[in-house]
């Protein structure tokens, strides 16, 4: 069955993680992605490890992990486009893309012939999304842009780490690279917008993302929270803003999440609790009374929960209706019995390690459905596959550019 945008070629001049994530995205819709890299280095993340990928011995191939989380489904050609025969194999792929993304500095690639209007005399209706730190304007246009610069920047570490009052108060960046993620995501759904309004009208356009604009939109209740009153929000640990509880509490063998998001959730906790007072209290019968006297209800709940195991807790909670789980590490989720029934592992085969290990797309569609076709790419894999289906290249035309060093 073809996937959704099995019509669709994306050229793919992006590297580390926004733009990949996003040409993944297309890429397991069913578009042809074309990952143009460096010869002899390609992207960046294929050298960020350890941990990198075993081959059939045991022994680490050049192929990081973290590379290999963002580029399945893609095809890897590589081509030096500081030359002038490397930017003209990229123009010509071009002429026949749907979509171009790419995130150098702003200005990076009008050097090469390669920015948007170059591109766009010769397709018209090409999509080309661009992807900054900052965007194509503003006093800090020409500023690179990373996740961690930009989760600090963009008020997100403001909000993340415990309070300023708890030990070990501090701002915190999030586990993983969010804003990259996020702006993937951004850019993938823009992508789409723009292949729809392209659909009705046979024009293409310009998309510029950015990092820093997709960090403060993100922000979401707590930039309201702000925009609302003019007092910036704080740092509550695991607890939230606008509910209560909403948080991580501590039991007899760890530590388990209890989200109530209703009064009718909390009365039934505290049945499960033993304290079936706390909810006809008028400091605690409503949530905007429980957030009023956060300070009085949380340290009652933790002296509760102590008192039973974070299973027992859980299966309790459950049978009543109220949502809380555990806090899982990675080896628990990928053995968690919802993960495996959802099939969030997937392995695909590799020419060097026998198969590499995904984690599946959480796209979910019932006539195009998700496919997993590639695994990611090897350093030039495809080149010569796409320089002779793409560009009608013979041979001897390829050795010449193999000589070269073009390609």
């Amino acid at each position: 069955m073809s996937g959704a945008l099995s019509h669709i070629r994306v050229l793919d001049l992006s590297r580390v993680l926004a733009g990949p994530w996003a040409g993944q995205i297309l890429a397991d819709l069913g578009a042809e992605v074309i990952k143009v890299e460096r010869p002899g280095s390609g992207d960046d993340t294929r050298a960020w490890g350890p941990p990198f990928l075993k081959d059939r011995e045991g022994r680490d191939t050049r192929e990081a992990s973290y590379y290999l989380s963002a580029n399945r489904n893609k095809k890897s050609v590589t081509v030096d486009f500081t030359q002038p025969e490397g930017q003209r194999i990229v123009r010509e792929l071009a002429a026949k893309a749907d979509v171009v993304l790419e995130n150098f500095k702003v200005g990076g690639l009008a050097a090469y012939g390669l920015d948007y209007p170059a591109l766009k005399a010769l397709n018209p209706r090409l999509i080309y999304c661009s992807i900054t730190g900052f965007g194509q304007t503003g006093p800090y246009a020409k500023r690179a842009g990373y996740d961690f610069m930009i989760q600090g920047l963009g008020g997100l570490m403001s909000l993340t780490g415990r309070a300023d009052d708890e030990e070990g108060a501090g701002p915190v960046k999030v586990g993983v690279a969010l804003t990259d993620i996020l702006t993937g995501l951004y850019s993938a759904t823009a992508v789409l917008a723009a292949l729809n309004h392209r659909e009705q009208s046979g024009i293409g356009q310009h998309i510029d993302m950015a990092l820093l604009d997709v960090q403060v939109a993100c922000l979401a209740n707590q930039s309201l929270n702000y925009l609302t009153t003019g007092t910036p929000p704080r740092r509550l640990g695991n607890a939230h803003p606008n509910i209560v509880p909403y948080q991580d509490f501590p039991t007899a063998d760890g530590d388990f999440i209890l989200t109530v998001g209703n009064d009718g959730q909390f009365r039934k906790f505290c049945e499960v609790a033993g304290h079936p007072e706390w909810a006809d209290d008028p400091r605690f019968a409503t949530n905007k009374a429980r957030v009023a006297h956060r300070d009085v209800l949380i340290p009652l709940i933790r002296q509760a929960t102590v008192f039973k195991t974070t299973a027992e807790w859980v299966a309790a909670l459950e049978i009543a209706g109220v949502p809380c789980g555990p806090i899982n590490d990675l080896a628990q989720v990928f053995a968690d019995p919802q993960v495996l029934a959802r099939g969030l592992r997937v392995d695909m085969p590799h020419p060097l390690a026998g198969s590499v290990p995904q984690v599946a797309s959480p796209i979910r569609l019932s006539e195009t459905p998700v496919t997993y076709r590639h695994a990611p790419p090897l350093l030039g894999e495809h080149t010569r596959e796409v320089l002779q289906d793409w560009l009608g290249l013979e041979e001897a035309q390829i050795a010449q550019l193999l000589d070269a060093a073009v390609i």
